[in-house]
């Protein structure tokens, strides 16, 4: 029986370039989406797939995160003052729903090495990373989704999408074996290859369940054509001494990192949300588009 996972590690330490200028001064990770910021999206899918601590990387300019998940004594004294119930309630939600703790990444130098930042925090223990960026929309949270073939299989996993066309080049990218349906043992694993060298049409996706040995792989691995460690290179260092999967999750994939991927994002949860959908459905007819 494998080690539980527990705990889950949020990169949150980069600099939102993609977003500029909004994100000059406010974390990418902060940006609404609808009515709650992207990262928020991920802790609660953390969460309902059973972790009990999260592990947030953040870096210079990041505050607001840590004081979006603190308890706002002010903000909720007033809300309980105004007889603002459903908002006290949600807004004493974020700081009781899970122990979230802090570690700092001075420099960005690539998704490999802020999962290292994490290790102490992390221990010898099996954990999840996951990216705010990638906002997943499914009946069953796609990381449990991952969790489930990791109890089964006792061994890592990532989480992959199909992806055609040149858009293939933006991602890591696996060569593996169905072995039950949507899952796979990955075979070897290539970091954003051009189209005619990419192993499949199967991109790795911001939701890993790693193993404690991937930070010494990490430290082995060396910065790329830009500078940062990649985690694809340190799994692909890994996957030569223990077996590796992946899981084609069930479920709608955003990617909230980038302007129209963030765009079709709020459009979709706004027609998902109770109080919203009515009307903003009536003003996405009355466009006539």
């Amino acid at each position: 029986m494998p080690q539980r996972v527990r705990k889950a590690v949020f990169p949150a330490a980069g600099l939102g370039t993609r977003f500029l200028p909004a994100t000059k001064a406010s974390p990418k990770e902060m940006l609404p989406l609808v009515d709650k910021p992207l990262i928020q999206y991920g802790v609660e899918e953390a969460v309902a797939s059973g972790i009990e601590s999260v592990i947030i990387v953040t870096g210079r300019g990041k505050a607001a995160i840590e004081d979006h998940f603190d308890i706002s004594f002010e903000l909720e004294k007033l809300l309980e003052e105004r007889g603002k119930t459903a908002e006290l309630k949600a807004t004493r939600a974020i700081s009781e729903m899970a122990r979230v703790s802090y570690v700092r990444q001075r420099e960005a130098l690539g998704l490999g090495h802020a999962v290292l930042q994490a290790r102490d925090l992390v221990g010898d223990e099996p954990f999840a990373v996951m990216l705010s960026d990638d906002i997943i929309d499914s009946e069953t949270p796609a990381l449990k989704q991952l969790l489930d073939v990791y109890e089964k299989y006792d061994a890592p996993v990532v989480a992959v999408f199909e992806v055609e066309g040149e858009a293939i080049s933006r991602f890591g990218v696996i060569d593996g074996e169905e072995v039950e349906a949507g899952v796979y043992k990955i075979r070897d694993m290539v970091e954003k290859p051009p189209l005619p060298e990419a192993p499949s049409n199967m991109a790795i996706i911001g939701r890993y369940v790693l193993t404690p040995d991937i930070f010494a792989e990490i430290e082995n691995t060396r910065p790329g054509a830009i500078g940062e460690i990649q985690i694809t290179d340190a799994m692909r260092s890994l996957l030569r001494k223990r077996p590796f999967y992946a899981v084609r999750f069930e479920g709608t994939r955003y990617d909230a990192g980038d302007k129209l991927g963030f765009l079709i994002a709020t459009v979709q949860f706004a027609l998902k949300h109770e109080e919203l959908a009515p009307e903003f459905r009536a003003y996405l007819h009355a466009l006539k588009i």
